[in-house]
């Protein structure tokens, strides 16, 4: 009887410091209430009258022509002049694959040779789009937490003192909203889109396809997956998070004994894989030939264009044999796709968090990345912000980047027109700006593993003689 009544008090003590009782009664009570679309709608149209501002302003400024030319916004996949020269090839009838300026998609210079007039707004609504699309999957994430931590709450899952580590509506009301704000206003964002990079539509796909796997419609999840792989080859890797969270949302266990698990994973593999069948054809039939595979795929793969870039590939291809070449090249690729098979067994249950750890993978160890590709997964860093308590290293990793941000524009003007500096310089800058996103997405796993640590085991470990334990990540 005490047990039960001691159970009874510690749950209504947790509900009532965390949620406080009317709040919590209220959202779950009337879940589709809680994020009130007329409260939000003004902050979030104010916030793209800005945005899009901010980018019609510096399209019209001398800036846009100087944006458009640095290494670090864009590379020779995604660069506006390589997609322009592709534009004047196919309007003269030959191949834009004919040569080795053009390496996007068939796709993506058939949709530029409708719109090439309109390009600049089509990239101000491509960033929009994707700001909306991470909003919503942000807002619809936190209806599932609450929902989860509902039921924990209820079965007694979590320990005693753990009150402060639990979410409330009040906390979590405008983190959709950030999100929104941090990829619409940060100035990789901005830069990407005023250079004109594809890498913006890239972004949009994959944020639609995070948007349609979080609303459960395995089909357009399926769709949208196979549309970014046939972007870019490296969002492969997000079929695992995304299986994961539908067999989660399905209460299908990852069991490879239980026919119901493979049943659904064949399924949702044959989506994938028949959608990405259906566009390479659809590309195939456009073009009139399989140019585009060694192209845009093989061009990713082998490396063979070493314009300075913030990767790490360019430098290290540059000063190896090439009889190396091919070995290196196995071993830098294998990066992206190595930890998802570890990360997917570690993070099983928390697959959303999963597919924030594999876009930061890609944007790191892809062969050509840019500024873009950073700000996507910096977008998702408000939605983790009740792990700041657990970040060791924070302060360090915000002034690396910030301070590698600033340098990259200096070192290039020493190495290309000053003279006085090397592509030792350059590479330098490159490689600390890696090791910060590194030690950013590590510090977040090990905060996100921490926190799960402590709901369970209680937020003050003790050793067996009673001293503080330390709670370490192997």
């Amino acid at each position: 009887m005490d047990g039960t009544l001691f159970r009874s008090v510690n749950k209504f003590f947790i509900i009532a410091f965390c949620l406080d009782i009317k709040s919590y009664k209220s959202f779950m009570h009337r879940p589709d209430s809680f994020f009130l679309a007329t409260k939000m709608a003004a902050p979030l149209t104010l916030l793209l009258i800005v945005a899009v501002t901010i980018r019609a302003v510096l399209f019209r400024s001398s800036l846009a022509e100087l944006i458009s030319a640095r290494v670090e916004v864009v590379s020779p996949l995604n660069a506006w002049k390589r997609v322009v020269e592709g534009l004047a090839l196919l309007d003269l009838g030959v191949s834009p694959y004919s040569g080795d300026v053009f390496h996007e998609t068939p796709l993506m210079i058939y949709l530029f040779h409708f719109t090439v007039d309109y390009a600049e707004i089509v990239f101000i609504v491509t960033d929009g789009i994707t700001a909306l699309a991470l909003y919503l999957s942000i807002q619809t994430y936190n209806k599932d937490v609450f929902r989860k931590q509902k039921y924990a709450l209820e079965s007694d899952r979590y320990s005693a003192d753990c009150l402060e580590l639990l979410r409330s509506p009040k906390e979590m009301f405008y983190i959709p909203l950030k999100v929104a704000m941090f990829y619409l206003l940060n100035p990789f964002t901005i830069l990407s889109c005023v250079a004109k990079s594809t890498c913006g539509l890239n972004n949009a796909i994959i944020a639609l396809f995070i948007f349609c796997t979080l609303k459960g419609s395995a089909l357009l999840s399926g769709i949208l997956l196979a549309l970014a792989t046939y972007q870019s080859i490296y969002p492969l890797t997000l079929f695992a998070p995304a299986l994961l969270f539908f067999l989660q949302r399905l209460y299908i266990p990852v069991n490879l004994r239980r026919s119901s698990f493979w049943f659904f994973t064949l399924q949702y593999a044959f989506m994938y894989v028949g959608s990405l069948v259906v566009i390479t054809g659809l590309s195939f039939f456009l073009l009139g030939s399989w140019d585009f595979i060694p192209s845009v795929y093989g061009f990713i793969f082998s490396v063979p264009d070493l314009t300075p870039n913030i990767g790490l590939f360019w430098y290290f291809f540059a000063e190896m044999f090439e009889h190396f070449r091919l070995f290196f090249s196995c071993v830098f690729q294998i990066n992206v796709f190595f930890y998802t098979i570890p990360l997917s067994i570690k993070l099983k249950e928390h697959p959303v968090f999963l597919i924030f750890m594999q876009i930061a993978i890609i944007s790191i160890f892809k062969s050509y990345p840019t500024v873009g590709d950073v700000a996507l997964y910096m977008a998702f860093l408000p939605a983790w912000s009740h792990l700041y308590r657990f970040l060791r290293n924070i302060f360090l990793v915000s002034c690396v980047l910030l301070a590698c941000s600033a340098l990259f524009p200096v070192l290039w003007h020493l190495w290309i027109y000053a003279g006085s500096a090397n592509s030792n310089f350059y590479y330098a800058i490159t490689l600390l700006f890696n090791f910060g996103q590194i030690l950013l997405v590590a510090d977040y796993f090990y905060a996100y593993l921490r926190r799960e640590h402590h709901l369970t085991h209680g937020l003050y470990l003790k050793k067996k003689d009673g001293t503080e334990a330390t709670l370490v990540l192997k």
